[in-house]
């Protein structure tokens, strides 16, 4: 059993924990830590994060704790098959309500399970920050591409590293659109179009916290004309690892005015490890269940006419191997939106199969989403980068172009604009609702 005291969250912590061993590891006065632990029954001992250099800041008044509800895991009870453990990833200096500069404290949220999968996510973007996945010989790897810390994520060189983007992730025309007779404008922060909910996203905000059993929910508010948006929308993203080494991510929202919503998950994967670079990606067997695509203009913004896959290289029906593929695509990769072939409405359907026959992994995504964005990180860095376009990752590893590949499972790009793709108009009393399966296993042999 483990118990976490807290004095006075403006002051100095004073924690007492009390391994399972009943050893009183007592008296630790630290800066700002918290630990909470739950279904930790078979864990002795939890490291502290520990928030350096605060330079005397006082936390901001929006400032909150995580809240916490029993629930149970996938396997109908509190065994501790899944285990979830919350401590800090760092803080981020803001300005209060007074005016006064304070600080905001970003949590991390560790889940694993009896496997051996590990899966971690933090407040700022409602984060994957990391994915621990064994392979066939029970080595396990990370394999998404991240930062060790905050100021990484929160670099201008991040390219939305297993972020939540919204409130529309992908493209927006010029970053226009209609509802009825209303014309709006959003930010446009790329040039001639909107891309992933503008110049401060729902990748760059802290989500508030909540933890049910061994399930993450992630929420955030955001307000009405926020980056140009109508209507004030509240929008949760709820985690859950089980026994059987899913990753379960459900994004849904409400709002107070017709608004569009495609909020969608934006990590790198690269099953050889998350610093194995091209090379490792180079070993990826892929398969998509699409048929067709949406084509695009110039600027890679859909025209609202379909094509079909059949004889170009976006065939991806048939497993193929990367290394054949990525240097004879044009655009130097695939960065395209797949229509997913689909059953009933909301069901959920199988989006795409990748695999490294040299490690063993296999990673399966199963969506309700009508497409999914295919992209091989075509705008990593070249390895002839300047130092000020380096991105530097977990380990000091440095990232280059075909580093990671994406699997957005999303609604189609710039849907708001035609009207024969998928509606994407969140109306009040209604309910946004978005659901991705990461499933990860073992393939036998080669």
């Amino acid at each position: 059993m483990c118990v976490v005291g807290f004095v006075d969250k403006r002051s100095d912590i004073v924690c007492v924990l009390r391994n399972a061993t009943g050893r009183n590891l007592s008296g630790v006065k630290l800066s700002v830590v918290f630990l909470i632990l739950i279904n930790v029954s078979a864990i002795n001992v939890h490291a502290f994060e520990k928030l350096t250099d605060l330079r005397g800041l006082q936390p901001c008044g929006n400032s909150s704790n995580t809240t916490y509800s029993k629930g149970m895991d996938d396997a109908g009870d509190n065994s501790g098959s899944v285990e979830l453990v919350e401590d800090g990833f760092g803080y981020i200096e803001s300005i209060g309500r007074d005016g006064a500069p304070c600080y905001d404290i970003v949590r991390r949220f560790t889940m694993s399970n009896h496997n051996g999968m590990v899966v971690q996510i933090i407040t700022y973007g409602a984060t994957i920050t990391s994915i621990q996945v064994p392979d066939r010989d029970g080595s396990s790897a990370d394999v998404v591409l991240g930062y060790d810390n905050i100021e990484g994520y929160r670099s201008r060189n991040n390219p939305y590293f297993g972020a939540v983007v919204g409130r529309v992730a992908n493209r927006i025309r010029d970053g226009k659109f209609k509802i009825g007779d209303q014309q709006f404008q959003l930010s446009v922060n790329r040039p001639n179009f909107h891309l992933h909910g503008g110049f401060k996203g729902f990748d760059k905000v802290l989500w508030e916290s909540h933890v049910e059993g061994t399930k993450l929910t992630l929420s955030y508010l955001s307000r009405d004309g926020e980056e140009g948006y109508p209507g004030t929308l509240l929008a949760h993203a709820t985690y859950q690892l089980t026994p059987d080494n899913e990753l379960i991510l459900e994004m849904k929202a409400t709002s107070t005015k017709p608004t569009p919503v495609n909020i969608v998950n934006h990590s790198y994967f690269n099953l050889a490890g998350h610093g194995s670079g091209a090379e490792g990606l180079f070993e990826h067997r892929v398969s998509i269940n699409a048929d067709k695509y949406t084509r695009t203009d110039g600027t890679n913004i859909p025209n609202g006419l379909l094509g079909d896959v059949g004889g170009t290289y976006l065939d991806l029906r048939i497993p193929k191997m990367l290394r054949e593929l990525l240097p004879v695509v044009p655009g130097g990769g695939f960065d395209s939106n797949l229509c997913i072939g689909r059953g009933p409405l909301g069901e959920m359907n199988f989006v795409a199969r990748v695999e490294h026959p040299k490690s063993g992994r296999v990673l399966e995504v199963h969506s309700d989403q009508p497409g999914v964005q295919f992209y091989t990180g075509n705008f990593l860095p070249d390895a002839n980068a300047t130092s000020e376009n380096e991105i530097i990752g977990k380990g000091g590893i440095k990232y280059y172009k075909w580093g990671g590949l994406c699997l957005e499972t999303q609604n189609y790009p710039d849907a708001v604009n035609h009207k024969n793709f998928p509606d994407c108009i969140l109306n009040p009393g209604n309910e946004y609702s978005h659901r991705v399966v990461y499933r990860f296993s073992v393939a036998s042999s080669e």
